[in-house]
């Protein structure tokens, strides 16, 4: 008993003269002394017991309850669910986000849908959305996602919508280009590529240079993006360039987009522009939604506004 009294009064009063010494006292030189020297022990014990606590823990794994092993599992699929879905939710709203920040660049009116369908042969490029007539959606409405222009409405049900995508070869889309306002008409081709015809050479397109609807026809707002231009060739005694467009807003891995139900007079072609279409001296050209607008200014309607122009005017004009 009395040793350990005594053990704890010099215990007491090495400590007090510790406090009270300097950071140099013979204490703290002693307890330095003491830590250098054990040191190197701690490690090498360390070391050499790691081993032994992983097959240990090995060992706390293999005999762990079948019941253990079942909830850990349990618990680990519904985390990873929950990541999935969490991910899931934060991309659905980025996309949405993009939807809301097009719609309020424009001043026009237009309805969120989903897609929800590929097309059913290899020949046409169309998708189904979620929305039909039921929710106000008629023929001919152009459809577009935060990047741009996807396609028009081309059928119709009470509750679904087959639209025709802009990269189909019966589609057509009147543009021009955002630097030098050159017009003329973007197409889908049978590799699924798109062109920008019917731009004379006397026009200045350049590679790079970004492709906007036109507003031409009244079918789609102006200056919504359609793509960039990537090459530019002019063959000897053509009148017309041949220039491939790469879409700006892809047309395979789309969700939402929005369906433009109307638009107001500011998201249409102004009379400049449908003078400087008329002094381009280019043949008929036709809009998405069945209207024309030929050299001279004129306009005339096709016999169903609904669908989209196959160009065949265009082209016998051309020839």
């Amino acid at each position: 008993m009395r040793p350990l009294i005594v053990l704890c009064i010099v215990s007491i009063l090495l400590l007090t003269f510790y406090i009270r010494e300097g950071q140099s006292g013979p204490i703290h030189a002693v307890r330095s002394g003491v830590t250098t020297i054990t040191t190197p022990l701690r490690l090498a014990g360390s070391v050499v017991a790691t081993p032994f606590n992983a097959l240990g823990n090995v060992v706390s794994n293999l005999t762990a309850s079948q019941e253990t092993l079942s909830d850990l599992k349990e618990e680990n699929a519904r985390l990873t669910a929950q990541v999935a879905e969490l991910s899931e939710a934060k991309n659905t709203a980025d996309r949405l986000q993009e939807l809301v920040g097009l719609q309020s660049s424009y001043n026009f009116e237009s309805t969120a849908a989903r897609i929800i369908g590929g097309s059913s042969d290899a020949w046409t490029q169309c998708v189904t959305i979620d929305k039909g007539s039921l929710d106000g959606l008629e023929l001919g409405m152009p459809v577009c996602n935060a990047y741009g222009v996807i396609g028009q409405i081309i059928d119709i049900a009470p509750n679904a919508s087959t639209v025709l995508l802009i990269n189909d070869e019966t589609s057509g889309v009147s543009a021009m280009d955002q630097r030098s306002r050159a017009q003329g008409m973007v197409r889908g081709q049978p590799d699924g590529t798109l062109r920008l015809e019917y731009v004379s050479t006397d026009d200045d397109v350049r590679v790079g240079d970004i492709v906007i609807t036109s507003g031409l026809g009244g079918v789609f707002p102006k200056g919504l993006p359609i793509g960039t231009v990537t090459s530019v060739e002019r063959s000897d005694n053509d009148i017309y360039y041949t220039i491939v467009v790469r879409t700006q807003a892809s047309t395979e891995n789309n969700e939402e987009v929005l369906v433009i139900t109307s638009l107001t007079t500011e998201e249409l072609a102004t009379d400049e522009d449908v003078a400087a279409a008329n002094d381009a001296d280019a043949p008929e050209v036709t809009d998405d939604g069945g209207d024309s607008t030929d050299a001279d200014g004129s306009d005339e309607s096709s016999a169903d506004d609904g669908e989209q122009s196959d160009g065949s005017d265009a082209d016998s004009d051309a020839e």
